[in-house]
């Protein structure tokens, strides 16, 4: 998922890492200190069609590996939330550092993540504007419950439960739909869908260029 532009980075000085509040963080996570950049799949590969497989084995030296690199692609690609099959690497897995509307700053992991549905009276739908790695340039209004709940495990393999209100709840969706092999286009109507790939033909190979600055000025 991409950050708009006119919606900034949450306060460094009040962040939730895997649902726990810190007293400080950087604002590069260290997993990008580690990481490598990996090429993010574009809308129309077959990857991004199909539902991820589990993650079965926790604690290994390439999950932990997948990870650092998911989280420097995403920040070189001015992102909230990365799926690994946006990295064309088939397992359920998400990375995120994601604002709220409060201004928290959430940043953390989830494998093998499941979405609850938030009972009736405690959800409402909220149409705003979201855009997606996967599909450079574009932005659409999209309808998501303003609060979410996602379970799942961190790499180790213990358990997880992240609770996200407002933009951050949306983002939690978005990269959940996309281990069950959706995008945002799929919720969207033939002409907003249609808009939203006019709008990649058009601005695509701009911020694929400010992605390559951004990791060239990293030594990337």
């Amino acid at each position: 998922m991409s950050l708009p532009h006119d919606r900034p980075r949450a306060d460094d000085q009040r962040v939730r890492v895997q649902g726990e509040p810190v007293d400080s963080y950087p604002a590069l996570p260290p997993e990008t200190g580690r990481g490598s950049v990996r090429r993010i799949t574009v809308v129309g590969e077959d990857i991004l069609n199909r539902r991820c497989r589990e993650v079965t084995e926790f604690g290994t030296a390439e999950l932990s590996a997948l990870i650092d690199d998911m989280f420097l692609s995403m920040w070189v690609a001015d992102g909230a939330g990365l799926a690994a099959n946006q990295v064309g690497v088939d397992l359920r897995l998400f990375v995120y550092d994601c604002p709220d509307d409060y201004g928290v700053r959430h940043v953390g992991h989830l494998v093998n993540p499941v979405l609850d549905q938030p009972e009736a009276g405690r959800r409402r739908l909220v149409d705003d504007f979201e855009g997606c790695l996967s599909v450079p340039g574009a932005s659409m209004a999209v309808p998501r419950t303003d609060r979410a709940v996602v379970r799942g495990f961190d790499k180790d393999g213990a358990p997880l439960v992240i609770e996200g209100t407002g933009y951050f709840a949306r983002c939690l969706q978005h990269e959940t739909d996309h281990l069950l092999g959706h995008t945002y286009l799929d919720r969207l109507s033939r002409r907003d869908r249609r808009e939203a790939l006019r709008q990649m033909d058009d601005r695509c190979e701009d911020v694929l260029a400010r992605r390559e600055v951004k990791a060239a000025d990293l030594g990337r």
